[in-house]
């Protein structure tokens, strides 16, 4: 997604220009190219798929829309496990219209994992929740902290069901380094991202996301976090970002991996 301006083939044949050897895939465009034939380009460039995102939405009450929500999931789940990833990540869903009960919204994801989760293990896919900043919990994500994500991951197992550190959600949160510990402890670390807090937020803040370097979060610090915890898979960069959008993709390819060498990395 930072570079969504490439296509697919455009995306691995930078990556492996690049020495990028793993790439965190969305489901649109994925599916927009077939999913076994985007399988077969990323093995064929020499690179892993390190997550696909997203499932989730799962807050909705009407049994209609909650068996399409669990479909919707159960096919992502299954096409997780084509690309050879094992993590899905999932952001879990706002309040429906007319709905103000956020609890009533979180039993209604765990109602949720409940039938997904033994689904995804059984194909050797982990769900990961991902907590978003709270500015998103009324249309996007009901859940908005690391803390309300592993109250709902431990219910189930933890080869199953974990979450998501995304610095851009969490950074706010003096509570995120202890829970990050938390998460490692039960081994429920299964996708760590990275993106910078720029301000002001641009007008509809969801493309707000800013390049590393430019922003408040010291990447450095989170970085040190999720290696305490005992973390050592991928790290991705997620960026959001009209302004990076509108330019060249290979150009911003190598800029975002010059920048996380210098604000991650050292």
């Amino acid at each position: 997604m930072t570079v969504r301006q490439l296509s697919l083939p455009e995306l691995t044949d930078a990556c492996a220009r690049s020495g990028i050897g793993h790439v965190g895939l969305w489901r649109e465009p994925v599916r927009a190219y077939g999913v076994e034939a985007a399988a077969k380009l990323v093995r064929d460039a020499g690179l892993t798929v390190t997550t696909l995102c997203r499932g989730g939405f799962l807050t909705a009450a009407d049994p209609v829309r909650r068996a399409e929500a669990l479909g919707d999931n159960r096919a992502a789940v299954d096409e997780a496990a084509a690309l050879g990833t094992d993590t899905l990540v999932l952001v879990c869903g706002g309040l429906p219209a007319g709905d103000k009960d956020l609890r009533g919204a979180r039993e209604r994801v765990a109602d949720a994992l409940a039938v997904l989760a033994p689904y995804a293990g059984e194909r050797g896919v982990r769900l990961a929740i991902e907590p978003l900043h709270p500015m998103y919990a009324a249309d996007r994500c009901v859940v908005s902290t690391l803390a309300q994500a592993l109250d709902l991951a431990e219910r189930f197992p933890a080869g199953q069901v974990g979450v998501t550190v995304d610095t851009y959600h969490v950074w706010w949160d003096d509570q995120a380094p202890a829970q990050i510990a938390r998460a490692g402890a039960g081994g429920r670390v299964h996708a760590f991202q990275l993106a910078d807090w720029t301000t002001p937020l641009p007008e509809g803040v969801l493309n707000g996301r800013g390049q590393l370097g430019d922003g408040a979060i010291d990447l450095r610090e989170w970085k040190g976090y999720v290696e305490a915890a005992g973390y050592t898979g991928p790290i991705e960069v997620e960026l959001f970002n009209e302004r990076l959008w509108a330019r060249d993709g290979r150009e911003v390819l190598a800029e975002t991996a010059r920048r996380f060498v210098e604000h991650v990395m050292r």
